[in-house]
């Protein structure tokens, strides 16, 4: 009996190590560098297909192709009242797409008293030529080039990561007044892209701004007219992969660029939801979300972010911090995700973190 029972605690045990050797461990049979294995995110748990991630991805690295230069949300989605006086959605993204709102008008008139008669009309197009040359560090870019990190500085690129959604900030877009612009966008696709990028601006002395979703209401987007050093956009866009599903301790290993509607739409698949829904969710990035300290419509049965997150790996101009184990609290010392959460990325850049 008591050989039986040494047997039975011999398998427990062997069963947890490897479940814990599951959060630390690459997979056996591959052969890759690490850099590779970590940009091309092979999964650790099968219950997450991460290879045709990019084929689905919402936000493209050319933004322009889809979204609003001078607004909010996708370029072909926006009301229209045609001659009949009836509102129009137009579109086919939304369940209201395609509708006709007989009474939007009298509603809209009656309860705020507007006058559709009284246009503003936005410019329709970037004006390219209106905008300041980039201001570039030679060296820096020379160095970027061998890492094989995309980059650009086309205008279009630069204007759609200089401003979040502020009414000031849309408004001067929409009259036309651009203003100081970060002069490179970068796309890294991994944690370690961004590593490579942070020690390289440190070495030049080239500024970064973190850039998620852009739906930032805080002015952090904004860059010092000031400014005489070259401003680099850090857009995490591309970084949006869901590494892997712990299906005993429901925590999620995600990449920090990935918009809220695909991580919603990825943990559904598998069974399960995000528990984190602010009205920027469409758009807004889970590193957003941590470095602004979100909250939701969900706060009350699931929290706020600072209640989800579980882990946050963060790339530091002195270098990575994380903590040392998958845990949610840590009983000794202070707790390094107080000084990360709500940072908005005066401090670092987040590049994966692990949620409820």
């Amino acid at each position: 009996m008591a050989s039986n029972r040494n047997s039975s605690r011999h398998q427990t045990a062997r069963h947890r190590l490897s479940v814990i050797a599951g959060h630390l461990q690459r997979p056996a049979d591959s052969n890759a560098a690490v850099l590779a294995v970590e940009c091309k995110a092979q999964e650790i748990r099968p219950t997450v297909k991460t290879d045709d991630r990019s084929e689905g991805r919402t936000v493209p690295r050319r933004r322009q192709e889809i979204m609003k230069w001078n607004g909010w949300g996708y370029s072909d989605s926006r009301f229209l009242f045609n001659k009949k006086g009836q509102a129009e959605f137009t579109g086919r993204r939304y369940r209201l797409s395609g509708m006709i709102i007989p009474n939007l008008k009298d509603w809209f008139e009656g309860t705020f008293g507007a006058n559709l008669q009284h246009k503003t009309p936005a410019t329709p197009i970037l004006n390219s030529s209106a905008v300041q040359r980039p201001t570039l560090n030679e060296v820096f870019v020379e160095e970027l080039k061998s890492t094989g990190i995309p980059f650009s500085h086309e205008a279009e690129d630069r204007v759609f990561r200089s401003h979040g959604h502020c009414l000031h900030e849309i408004f001067a877009l929409r009259e036309g007044k651009i203003g100081r612009l970060p002069d490179m966008v970068i796309w890294p696709n991994c944690h370690n892209d961004v590593v490579k990028i942070v020690e390289l601006a440190c070495k030049h002395n080239v500024c970064l701004i973190p850039y998620g979703g852009g739906t930032s209401v805080s002015s952090a987007l904004e860059c010092p007219p000031e400014e005489t050093r070259s401003i680099v956009s850090l857009d995490t866009s591309q970084m949006n992969r869901i590494l892997w599903i712990d299906e005993k301790n429901l925590t999620a290993h995600v990449e920090s660029g990935i918009v809220g509607q695909d991580l919603e739409r990825l943990l559904n698949e598998s069974g399960y939801c995000t528990g984190h829904e602010p009205d920027s969710m469409e758009f807004s990035s889970l590193g957003g979300w941590v470095a602004t300290r979100a909250s939701g419509m969900k706060k009350n049965i699931y929290g706020n972010i600072e209640d989800l997150v579980v882990h946050i790996k963060m790339v530091t101009p002195r270098g990575v911090i994380e903590k040392s184990c998958q845990g949610p609290r840590m009983s000794m010392g202070p707790d390094i995700h107080h000084f990360i959460l709500g940072s908005e990325g005066l401090l670092t850049s987040s590049s994966v973190s692990s949620t409820h």
